[in-house]
């Protein structure tokens, strides 16, 4: 059956986020910050702008940032196995016509990519220079969801790249376009039961998806996922101030408020918060940070 906001997911039994909370920027630690925005630039279409010293931001053609880089020399880049902490950011792009276009971009630029049908959305798969996760996706319309009772239907199924392709419309990539945004964070974690306790009872997102092999997914307003955590790196090490990885990752909430009240939440369960001007920053059992943000 098709989805339905009011059936959809396990909502928390305490605090409980506002629907209107979405994913803001990520910010990244690299090793070096002139091929990373390379990267970033030629390979991914992001317009960079440099904000001070060994830092860059990243932004889509409507010009919102969406990823900050921070050189460190010398990190660490991610090993295969990986770490705790980041998997990967995901890219959302406005329509699956653009997704068509930046397949076609790849395959210009030479640049690999795996690929993914999740049911819910069509993904890409790719790796920055110091082995960081990113995934470029569209979502397929909602109408087109499929839920198992509560549980929104997700796998990992081959892609129709042929398909794909065709869907461009005869456009060429252009760079990513006006409307892109940060869709998901996926993170590697100890174990789902802290990533439970954390992403759904503390943080107050909904459980969402819970029969996938090895995952936990979590969201707000009945999406698919603003949230992922899998325990696929086994007994791997906390990534550190030494390695190329995720810094933190921004939850953007409606009001100040709504700030206040996530924090009091995860204050009462005992995580220390840190306060940034108006912001506050939590850390999760597997050292992942959150920025709450407006």
């Amino acid at each position: 059956m098709t989805t339905e906001l009011t059936s959809i997911g396990i909502p928390p039994a305490g605090y409980r986020l506002p629907e209107q909370a979405r994913i803001g920027r990520v910010r990244l630690q690299v090793s070096d910050l002139t091929r990373s925005v390379a990267f970033y630039t030629d390979v991914l279409g992001f317009v960079a702008s440099p904000s001070e010293s060994g830092v860059a931001v990243l932004a889509a053609a409507d010009g919102v940032p969406l990823i900050e880089l921070h050189e460190r020399k010398g990190a660490r880049p991610v090993p295969r196995h990986g770490r705790l902490g980041l998997y990967h950011f995901a890219i959302l792009l406005p329509d699956r016509q653009a997704l068509s276009r930046f397949v076609a971009h790849l395959g210009q630029v030479g640049a690999y990519a795996g690929s993914a049908d999740h049911l819910v959305s069509e993904a890409l798969y790719l790796a920055d220079p110091d082995g960081l996760g990113i995934e470029v996706y569209a979502d397929r319309p909602r109408a087109q969801w499929k839920t198992n009772g509560r549980e929104i239907a997700m796998a990992t199924e081959p892609l129709d790249l042929r398909a794909l392709v065709r869907a461009s419309g005869g456009e060429p990539w252009a760079g990513m376009p006006a409307g892109t945004t940060i869709g998901h964070v996926h993170f590697h974690v100890a174990t789902l039961g802290e990533a439970e306790a954390f992403y759904h009872r503390v943080l107050g997102l909904d459980k969402v998806v819970w029969s996938y092999p090895g995952a936990l997914f979590f969201s707000v307003g009945g999406y698919h996922h603003h949230v992922g955590a899998n325990t696929w790196a086994g007994e791997a090490p906390v990534a550190t101030s030494a390695d190329a990885r995720l810094l933190e990752w921004e939850l953007r909430l409606p009001t100040a408020n709504d700030i206040a009240s996530a924090a009091a939440n995860a204050a009462h369960a005992g995580y220390e918060i840190h306060e940034a001007g108006n912001d506050r920053l939590i850390t999760d059992p597997s050292r992942i940070t959150v920025r709450l943000t407006t």
